[in-house]
């Protein structure tokens, strides 16, 4: 098998999920390329699955083997009933999906503003990839995993999620839906040994994150209540402790990684601007 990416900040656990079978959506760059490299050093067989076929066969190509590249999309029901089905049929189980994948277009995010200016053929947009792509891929995994009498998902949600913002209203609207989706998967099937969390992330610099303006990326840093950005390594080890056996006693939760910023008082970095001008 090719060498992993690392970061000595992540080490992988080995072997944490040997024998174990994920699909990650959206795993073809940014969080979910970062989820797949980790399950992959930690044992799992992973399915890479991206609307974007190409980038998901070139990423498989060089993790090795046990990377598996398939092509789908989030909004139609049918293809993401197919990626479980195929995913089942090639391995015979499914024991982790990490639903990631989101709308991240630059031009859906322009048309995505605010509740006068929205076109309904926006919102719904934004809803059929960042929603309904989520309930598919559990309405079609939860029967395999039931069966198995085990099962872990996980589901990017975001910061965006539990505040208010002044742009990509739908997509903050999205993540609010997931976190409570989170919680009605784990309250359902719970006792039948299927956990379903979510994370939460804040300022990421993934690949989208970084093609937006310098002085938005420097607004939010003032927020931050560490020393740097978060990079998609970090997201992927909050992914994989949800998805494994040590958080086994943990279902139902959002874990927010977002370098503390929604821990503060909204005046926080103005404050401190405030007393640093005055000294």
């Amino acid at each position: 098998m090719t060498a992993q990416k690392s970061d000595s900040h992540h080490d992988p656990h080995p072997n944490r999920f040997a024998g174990q079978v994920a699909i990650v959506t959206g795993g073809a760059s940014g969080i979910g390329e970062a989820t797949c490299r980790r399950l992959l050093a930690e044992g799992a067989d992973v399915v890479i699955a991206d609307v974007n076929g190409e980038q998901a066969i070139a990423l498989a190509a060089e993790l090795g083997p046990r990377a598996i590249a398939r092509q789908f999309d989030a909004s139609d029901v049918a293809s993401v009933e197919s990626l479980i089905s195929s995913t089942v049929q090639r391995f015979g189980r499914l024991d982790v999906l990490h639903n990631n994948a989101a709308i991240s277009s630059p031009e859906v995010h322009a048309r995505d503003r605010n509740p006068i200016d929205i076109t309904f053929a926006t919102w719904d947009q934004v809803m059929a990839v960042n929603v309904r792509g989520y309930l598919a891929g559990c309405k079609y995994a939860l029967p395999i995993m039931i069966s198995q009498g085990s099962g872990a998902i996980v589901n990017t949600a975001s910061t965006g999620g539990f505040a208010g913002d002044i742009t990509r209203m739908a997509y903050s609207v999205s993540k609010a839906a997931i976190i409570g989706l989170t919680r009605q998967i784990a309250t359902h099937y719970g006792r039948q040994g299927i956990r379903c969390n979510a994370v939460a992330p804040g300022l990421v610099l993934t690949p989208g994150t970084r093609g937006a303006a310098p002085q938005v990326i420097e607004v939010m840093q003032r927020h931050l209540l560490v020393p740097e950005i978060g990079k998609p390594e970090d997201i992927a080890a909050v992914v994989c402790f949800l998805a494994s056996n040590d958080a086994r006693y943990i279902n139902g939760q959002t874990y927010i990684a977002d370098g503390g910023m929604l821990a503060h008082n909204p005046s926080m970095a103005d404050l401190i601007d405030l007393a640093s001008r005055r000294s």
